[in-house]
């Protein structure tokens, strides 16, 4: 005989309501009873249905995750898995469950969010990033869908709950810190101008350029995708100048390994002929060949932080907009030094 909700309240002294309560996380029960009935669910092996349970809210227990690209080319960039730890976590907390939207092209993926809100598959959505020209972001803003956004929203930023780092601060602390390593030459390898977090981190590389006296050299500023080929396409580029960069920002680790595996082909070596500072901190800067100095931006904060968010403003749609500022760290490895040629030029 299956056991029963009026079982586990009988076994923990609570009344049936008070066990609905505690599955349902309500504040209002106490930490001690939330405890008490909890270890008799568990010494009685009671599994609550939350199918059920959400059918009778009508509530899916559910949040769409809306991802940038198709699933085998984002999942080569160690960025999502690590936000989608985050975003795992801090679901299952509130016994939620994920579900993602891919697609090839920018009109699949958004028929895919279209799916999921018309077929009421979920109960809110995490934008996984900021578009300028976000049509996604429109549309969930129209049909009054609760979303949080990774990333800074190019409008209704006052409007609409988002975490993100403070990327012009970021990229600004890196280019100062090139700078102090006496380079004044020195490149921005950049995602899509489409991303919001791309024209954050250029306007913090040309904050820390012009602060510093230093005229912006176009050529110096190269965009493309957040994957190997594109920082091995970036650096080919920069390398071909009459007068290259000494050292790159570059605003993705994941592309950072694609410069080096070109600087090592073309036998340039680094830190001794250019220094680098890329993004993200994932695993492979630190096994990078040298180990890349690396901007910490906490990936699983993010996405904790996000479904933490979206949970309660789909709970309570009286919840506040929030901006939620998850703090960056430099992480300082072999992959920069100091700029010895710049010396030797000012002792003559």
């Amino acid at each position: 005989m299956s056991i029963t909700i009026k079982d586990v309240a009988k076994f923990a002294n609570v009344a049936p309501s008070t066990v609905s309560r505690v599955i349902a996380d309500n504040p209002r029960i106490s930490e001690k009873t939330k405890k008490r009935v909890r270890e008799a669910m568990k010494e009685l092996g009671y599994h609550p249905n939350f199918i059920a349970r959400s059918l009778a809210r009508q509530s899916t227990k559910v949040i769409g995750l809306v991802m940038p690209g198709s699933a085998d080319i984002i999942f080569q960039n160690p960025f999502f898995s690590n936000v989608l730890r985050g975003l795992s976590e801090s679901a299952h907390e509130k016994n939620y469950a994920l579900q993602m939207t891919t697609g090839k092209t920018e009109d699949e993926i958004f028929e895919g969010v279209v799916q999921m809100v018309q077929g009421r598959r979920v109960d809110g959505l995490v934008l996984l990033n900021s578009h300028v020209d976000d049509k996604i972001m429109e549309y969930l803003r129209k049909q009054n869908v609760p979303f949080v956004v990774i990333g800074k929203p190019f409008k209704y930023v006052e409007e609409i709950t988002h975490v993100d780092n403070d990327n012009f601060q970021a990229t600004r602390e890196v280019t100062e810190y090139l700078l102090q390593l006496n380079h004044d030459r020195i490149a921005f390898i950049g995602g899509s101008l489409d991303l919001v977090v791309t024209i954050e981190r250029l306007l913090g590389y040309e904050k820390a350029l012009q602060l510093a006296g230093i005229e912006l050299n176009n050529q110096y500023v190269i965009h493309e995708e957040f994957l190997r080929e594109g920082g091995r396409e970036a650096v080919s580029e920069l390398l071909k100048l009459s007068d290259p960069p000494t050292a790159l920002v570059v605003a993705d680790d994941l592309m950072a390994l694609g410069v080096l595996n070109m600087l090592a082909e073309l036998n340039v070596s680094v830190p001794e002929d250019i220094s680098i500072v890329s993004f993200n901190n994932v695993l492979i800067a630190e096994m990078g060949n040298p180990p890349l100095t690396s901007v910490d931006i906490n990936i699983f904060s993010l996405g904790y932080e996000a479904a933490k968010n979206l949970i309660l403003h789909i709970n309570n749609t009286q919840e506040p907009i929030k901006r939620v500022i998850v703090p960056h760290k430099l992480i300082i490895r072999s992959s920069c030094m100091k700029n010895i040629e710049n010396d030797l030029v000012s002792l003559e």
